[in-house]
């Protein structure tokens, strides 16, 4: 195993691991908003990490506090630095638990990263990984998320096409989960990498006053991806509090876009109304697992009989 990889503990029987990263694909903070609310809901203990090695820069002129360590000082003594950190947790009990990473995204070395990575999933015994992205696009903001997926291996394809997700066919710069997933493949690793289509606006046309919008949580996101992963992985995450969370975020939306509708330049009636037109929403809506379970019990039973 990589000498930057360090787990001091190795929970027997985890039913996967959900994944994430502050990065520069985190529209709705998805990808790292996410793993954090996990991690304080089911008050997740930390079992190891991956440690900073050559990941990172100090700076880039221009760039000042966007890549440095932050510092706290009280009269003149430094308090606290925060650094990167690359933390692996366990949530639950033992053998019926799962885990989370919660990483910073790197600067450079990503292959090495990459297989400390993988290295660190094969030591804790982990099946399956489902990373978790969000990007920007203008799509209705009280609707059901459109989810894009990558993945590992390829006979992976089918399965996933049942979580009501649409394959991607992006061409561009990569998220640091699809370098994984992609590197995973080498060692038959089985990785998910689910990928949110987070509400953002751009009423500007062209004029002086810019007017952009997006969420900076999206939890509507956060919810429909955990009800697919809860599905995937066999997981009982409780979500009453995200569909809360999800409705009070609906209607402080709707209160913007009242707000925003009585600027007549900006038309945004009429730009909701093509977003609305232009967009196909797709359901999720699984047997709970353990009613699947049983029915595939049952129709073993009748098929040995």
């Amino acid at each position: 195993m990589d000498e930057l990889v360090e787990l001091w503990e190795k929970p027997k029987g985890a039913k996967g691991l959900i994944a994430g990263w502050h990065q520069w694909a985190d529209a709705g903070r998805v990808s790292s908003g996410l793993p954090e609310y996990l991690i304080r809901q089911t008050r997740a203990r930390k079992i190891g990490e991956i440690k900073p090695g050559r990941f990172y820069l100090f700076q880039i002129p221009g760039t000042h506090h966007l890549l440095r360590p932050v510092v706290h000082l009280r009269d003149g003594y430094c308090k606290r630095m925060e650094g990167r950190s690359n933390a692996f947790y366990h949530a639950g009990d033992q053998g019926r638990g799962f885990l989370i990473f919660l990483g910073e995204e790197p600067h450079q070395d990503e292959e090495r990263y990459a297989e400390a990575f993988l290295d660190a999933v094969e030591a804790l015994g982990v099946r399956r990984v489902v990373a978790v992205a969000g990007v920007h696009g203008p799509v209705p903001y009280d609707k059901n998320r459109e989810i894009s997926c990558i993945y590992s291996l390829p006979d992976m394809r089918d399965e996933l096409l049942a979580y009501a997700v649409k394959p991607s066919n992006y061409e561009g710069g990569t998220t640091i989960g699809t370098y994984i997933a992609h590197k995973a493949e080498g060692r038959a690793i089985e990785m998910v990498g689910f990928y949110a289509l987070c509400p953002a606006y751009d009423f500007s046309k062209g004029t002086v006053l810019v007017q952009q919008v997006s969420m900076e949580e999206d939890y509507k996101a956060w919810h429909d991806l955990l009800l697919r992963i809860n599905h995937m992985l066999r997981l009982d995450i409780e979500l009453l509090d995200l569909e809360r969370k999800s409705r009070a975020l609906e209607a402080a939306w709707d209160a913007k876009i009242e707000q925003l509708a009585k600027l007549p330049h900006l038309d945004v009636r009429g730009y909701l109304e093509q977003v609305n037109a232009e967009f196909t929403e797709t359901t999720f809506e699984p047997l709970s697992h353990v009613w699947e379970d049983a029915l595939g019990e049952i129709l073993d039973d009748s098929s040995n009989g």
